[in-house]
């Protein structure tokens, strides 16, 4: 974090803790606000705030028979402290506790976010059993839970949810498998290569990226198909940043002729450009 960033945390923290409204009526404003934003602006205050009072009133929601109140609990707990999370190990408790007993799609999207921001061992396993509910939206949120884990059973469950029927799912799984771990083995690479023929193109570009950041031969030929299908779409942006990442001349004339026809900034293409320059094939791994 650059100081630029933390001063400006700390002002947020100072208003957040200045400003006279209490707990409970921020708890209000969140339920009760049709502005999701609005709502989501009271609960990030609480997070700044990140108090044991806060943490005591997050405690009381995630026990509330209300599946609303449940949710907002668990948005809360999953953020408090900000940038040091404040009572990450209690929070995680009565958050997997939570879980043995809740059905709620909404509340396990929720608790499983959570997860993801607390980013604890403890949750992996409980992740992992959730990684097959009927949901999509359950799915998503275990591969975000799961984002930068990299024990066998984590990698395992986002392998499996690379490869889902929903598309966002697909496509945060590879995204946590291609550029939110370094972990390179024979495993993950076919994971990521099943993608590079997806038909999202989010999905399918992170899978170059991963791929590329890895140095796997076998992207080459797809990332240069990718290229020249991209000049202006609206995720092309990927198959730039695996340009860069893979550093390999042969992409040179293809990098070259979309600067040429560039009608936007062209400072990504100059990136890539210049990693490519004086690199020469046949350095990659396989």
């Amino acid at each position: 974090m650059n100081d630029e960033m933390k001063w400006d945390l700390e002002s947020l923290t100072r208003q957040a803790l200045d400003d006279p409204r209490t707990t409970h009526e921020f708890i209000a404003l969140a339920l009760t606000e049709p502005d999701e934003d609005v709502a989501w602006d009271a609960v990030s205050t609480l997070h700044l705030r990140g108090t044991r009072e806060v943490f005591d009133a997050a405690c009381e929601l995630c026990a509330s028979e209300c599946p609303q109140e449940r949710k907002l609990g668990g948005d809360i707990l999953g953020q408090l402290g900000v940038p040091d999370r404040t009572f990450p190990e209690e929070s995680v408790g009565v958050l997997l506790g939570l879980l043995e007993v809740e059905n709620d799609e909404n509340v396990l999207c929720a608790i499983c976010i959570a997860f993801g921001h607390i980013h604890h061992p403890a949750t992996v396993s409980w992740l992992a059993r959730l990684s097959t509910h009927r949901s999509a939206d359950v799915r998503y949120a275990v591969a975000y839970g799961l984002e930068g884990f990299e024990d066998e059973l984590a990698i395992r469950t986002l392998i499996v949810l690379s490869r889902d029927s929903d598309t966002d799912v697909r496509d945060w799984a590879t995204f946590a498998l291609g550029s939110q771990i370094d972990l390179d083995t024979p495993e993950i690479r076919a994971a990521l290569l099943a993608r590079i023929v997806d038909e999202d193109e989010m999905t399918r570009g992170e899978a170059l990226v991963g791929l590329a950041r890895r140095k796997d031969h076998r992207v080459i030929k797809p990332l240069i198909k990718e290229l020249e299908r991209h000049a202006d779409a609206e995720y092309g942006e990927y198959a730039v940043d695996a340009a860069k990442e893979l550093a390999d001349a042969r992409l040179l004339p293809i990098l070259r002729k979309l600067k040429q026809s560039a009608t936007t900034d062209v400072s990504e293409l100059d990136e890539a450009i210049r990693s490519c320059e004086g690199a020469g094939p046949g350095t990659m791994k396989t």
